[in-house]
């Protein structure tokens, strides 16, 4: 695989000869100042011990500026137990809240666990996630992970949004000006290309100053695509992510790096809501769960640190390595809301970290803080070229309507998508569909009633309905039977999908009941699904919409595979728009509707 060029930072200069070195060694190393972040160069420490802060988050997804609703906040527990809700997130925030961590830490690293684009709202997702990369660069990230969305476009973009570029087909956004891609390197060690077997990108690199090296493997979770479209990952095999973090662990340790940090784009689901819960408080039903706790217990006790993400969950956990000694797994919820700020423990003696001493903790990205200057004027920059299309108003609400930050299993922004989808696609000229099925994962947002810009409250606008709907998938109506829509609704709690449901959004002809108090396949009770009230009979065949990303067994829902007479529709998003124009005006703006068509039994 050819080497990744390497481009000049000011603070983070490779000499010719580490450049050489680096390529042939297919890693990147950093210049010994790479983890200052000050103006005054380090002075050597003499001490055994070196004190290394890793600054992390995850899952940022392209929100650059402040996400609306309940996406825009954090969980935050008080004193007396009670909770409260803390706006955060924004990269003129995080930008600031990196920056001033970084004061006084003279060896420091900013590194990611994936999703930094894809799935983003407007700004970023209208120009192909170029600003979001743009920041990235600003805010001096050092290092990242791939996600499941750096995967959306596909392997080509991907590789574009490392190396630099103009868009393919849409060329180049701003006049006289190339995109130059990332600064920092994208390490996704466990997917390589099917034909020869490599990684696609770098597996590792390692970061050194004034005698200190700390190695990061990054990988993406193995089951990347049964989540991404099967173009996005067309040509590329995901292995599995123990395996393979043990394999390069092994290869770094050869190469004397003893310091290992794995950034893993996949997750697990504290007991708490709380950013600052204590994960390691002990007693019943306390801690966490999800697949980042199995994968946490097998990876080589050569690493010292995971740095995880994709559940979108706030939590600085410690989970003991094969040996039994402690490691911490930490993630920062999502769209920059919070970033992890840990200490590892140099050993120069060894050049390893001292496991014991390891201090991590999650700190609030919050909007009482001072913006960074760079950062607005880099958003106000692309919301000119943006203004056209996104603050078009396309329709009207009558308060906040729940999506991406409620934590039903049916969301009110979910029943309005899915009755859109119906709607649009029922007609027997667009596919003659009975009903409707989204899933959670693709709504990205709620629909805030609070005004983002000059269009006052209620107004939703293009760029609104864009940040909810980013995919903008093709809509198919499909052939099912009775028996395998029943079989389709069972496979949200089981299979793939019974440690972590993934329950569908349904529109308004579809209802059932959902009972938690069985297990797997049999929480979807089976004679209680009705279509206007009439049961499904397993015989009958039924015309269902759904994004093609459904269609095609997404999500863990191979059920769909087997539809037949597919039918090509408009866009997610087209649907979604059309239906907030026809159902809404500014006299008589759309409610929330009710969430009650899955009926749950606890």
């Amino acid at each position: 695989m050819p080497a990744i060029a390497q481009r000049r930072r000011a603070a983070r200069r490779l000499t010719a000869a580490a450049a050489v070195l680096a390529a042939a060694a297919g890693i990147m190393s950093f210049a010994d100042t790479a983890g200052a972040n000050t103006s005054a160069p380090a002075k050597p420490n003499p001490a055994r011990t070196v004190d290394v802060q890793l600054l992390s988050f995850n899952d940022l997804h392209g929100n650059l500026e402040p996400p609306q609703g309940s996406s825009g906040t954090v969980t935050e527990t008080q004193p007396d137990g009670t909770t409260k809700a803390v706006p955060a997130g924004g990269v003129e925030y995080l930008a600031n809240s990196l920056r001033t961590a970084r004061k006084g830490h003279p060896y420091s690293i900013t590194a990611a666990g994936g999703d930094m684009i894809g799935a983003s709202p407007l700004l970023s997702g209208l120009f192909h996630d170029e600003p979001t990369v743009e920041a990235l660069n600003k805010l001096d990230l050092d290092v990242t992970a791939v996600g499941n969305h750096e995967f959306d476009e596909g392997r080509a973009e991907l590789n574009r949004i490392q190396n630099g570029g103009c868009h393919p087909t849409e060329g180049c956004y701003e006049e006289g000006k190339t995109f130059p891609g990332a600064d920092f390197p994208y390490l996704a060690a466990n997917v390589t290309d099917e034909k020869t077997g490599k990684p696609i990108l770098k597996p590792y690199t390692i970061w050194k100053h004034n005698g200190v090296k700390i190695g990061f493997i990054g990988v993406t979770l193995e089951g990347t695509p049964d989540i991404v479209t099967a173009e996005g990952v067309k040509g590329l095999k995901f292995h599995d992510e123990v395996e393979t973090i043990n394999k390069y662990a092994k290869e770094l340790d050869r190469q004397g790096v003893k310091s290992i940090v794995t950034l893993i784009h996949e997750g697990g689901l504290p007991a708490s809501s709380s950013y600052n819960y204590n994960c390691d408080s002990g007693g019943p039903g306390s801690g966490i769960s999800g697949p980042i706790v199995d994968i946490a217990k097998k990876v080589t006790p050569k690493v010292d640190a995971l740095v995880t993400g994709h559940t979108h969950a706030a939590y600085a956990c410690t989970i003991p390595d094969p040996s039994g000694a402690p490691r911490t797994v930490t993630s920062a919820a999502s769209f920059g809301r919070l970033y992890t700020d840990t200490t590892l423990t140099y050993d120069r003696a060894t050049g390893d970290i001292v496991r014991t001493k390891v201090k991590s903790a999650n700190h609030v990205v919050d909007r009482q803080q001072p913006k960074a200057d760079d950062m607005t004027s880099l958003i106000s920059r692309w919301n000119k070229l943006a203004a056209p299309i996104a603050n078009r108003p396309v329709g009207y609400i009558s308060a906040e309507i729940p999506g991406r930050g409620s934590t039903a299993y049916e969301s009110p922004l979910g029943d309005v998508i899915a009755d859109a989808q119906l709607e649009a696609l029922s007609p027997a000229d667009k596919g003659g569909a009975q009903l409707a099925l989204m899933n959670p994962g693709g709504i990205r947002s709620d629909l805030a009633y609070a005004a983002s810009g000059s269009e006052g409250d209620g107004v939703v606008t293009y760029g609104e309905a864009f940040t909810v709907q980013p995919f903008t998938n093709m809509m198919n109506v499909i052939d099912l039977t009775g028996e395998q829509l029943i079989t389709a609704l069972k496979q949200q709690v089981s299979g793939s999908n019974e440690a972590s449901p993934k329950i569908l959004q349904v529109s308004k002809s579809l209802t059932y009941t959902l009972d938690l108090t069985k297990t797997g396949a049999d929480r979807v009770v089976a004679d209680s699904v009705k279509l206007n009230g009439e049961a499904i009979d397993p015989a009958k065949t039924y015309r269902v919409a759904m994004n093609e990303f459904l269609a095609g067994g997404g999500d863990g829902f191979p059920a769909f595979k087997d539809g037949k007479n597919k039918l090509v529709g408009a866009s997610d998003l087209d649907a979604f728009t059309a239906y907030l124009g026809a159902h809404s005006s500014a006299g008589s703006p759309l409610a929330p509707p009710a969430a009650d068509r899955i009926t749950i039994v606890k």
